[in-house]
């Protein structure tokens, strides 16, 4: 019983100690981000944000809201992972607005924070706002899976 108990203990242990960096890291992460107000917005926005990273390469798009519906076109980038960072650069263009973002953060399991910035330009005027959001992977269970083909 005893001996159980130990092989348990030990497996517990190394389970948990395992670094998150060698977590499942290909997955679409869905979240949303809120970012302050613009002098031409209607208030803060909250939109959703999906980050793809398949074999190391990152991608993300996000929706653009000004007013009350959203903008035909989204904001899209690309980014990096460094272990457990990520890193973001993206841009959108709607008329005579366009902004460029820059968001980082960690991953912590298998959701990461991130905080930025979006610097915008509004027929010559710019103007820059903060960022903020969380973005989280469905559970390993939930994760698509290649199949054999027979």
């Amino acid at each position: 019983m005893r001996t159980g108990f130990i092989a348990f203990l030990t497996a517990a242990i190394s389970i948990a100690s395992v670094p998150a960096s060698a977590q499942v890291r290909d997955a679409v992460y869905r979240g949303t981000m809120v970012c302050d107000k613009l002098p031409f917005s209607a208030g803060k926005s909250r939109e959703a944000i999906e980050v793809t990273i398949a074999g190391g390469s990152v991608r993300y798009s996000r929706v653009v809201r000004l007013r009350s519906t959203a903008e035909p076109t989204r904001e899209e980038g690309s980014g990096t992972l460094n272990g457990d960072n990520i890193s973001l650069k993206g841009s959108w263009k709607g008329g005579n607005r366009q902004f460029e973002a820059k968001y980082d953060g960690t991953f912590v399991r298998r959701h990461a924070s991130l905080r930025g910035t979006q610097t915008w330009n509004d027929g010559g005027k710019t103007a820059s706002r903060a960022c903020y959001g969380v973005i989280k992977r469905p559970l390993r269970a939930f994760l698509q899976r290649d199949r054999k083909q027979p």
